[in-house]
């Protein structure tokens, strides 16, 4: 169940299926950012990646991906032009082997919201 309060939407208890793809939207891979577009090349040319913590464990605290166990989901940077920080843009991806995902997904607000990326 979410619960929102000033737009923000939190998750509450387990999240299921159904919950993620009524809260999930879609982005086609030539919608995304030409960043974006590189490091989901990257992804699956399995790097290098520009930031120390691409690649790492993403955790779901959110809980607006499907949830599955830990060490799924791995983030990766996604860079803003302009900023000498890693910003806001990244892109999850969750599967067992990193170079060949099951599915990913991208955010621009700092996991506040996602779009599962297809083709």
């Amino acid at each position: 169940m979410a619960l929102g309060l000033g737009g923000a939407v939190w998750a509450r208890g387990p999240v299921d299926e159904v919950e993620v793809r009524e809260r999930v939207g879609v982005v086609a891979v030539v919608a995304l950012p030409v960043q974006a577009q590189e490091v989901l090349r990257q992804v699956y040319q399995g790097g290098p990646f520009r930031y120390e913590k691409d690649g790492t464990t993403f955790f779901n605290r959110e809980r607006l991906l499907p949830r599955r166990t830990r060490g799924h989901y791995r983030e990766y940077t996604v860079p803003t032009p302009g900023l000498k920080h890693r910003g806001a843009r990244r892109i999850v991806c969750g599967g067992e082997q990193p170079r060949a995902p099951e599915a990913c997904y991208y955010t621009a607000d700092h996991y506040a919201s996602f779009r599962k990326i297809v083709q």
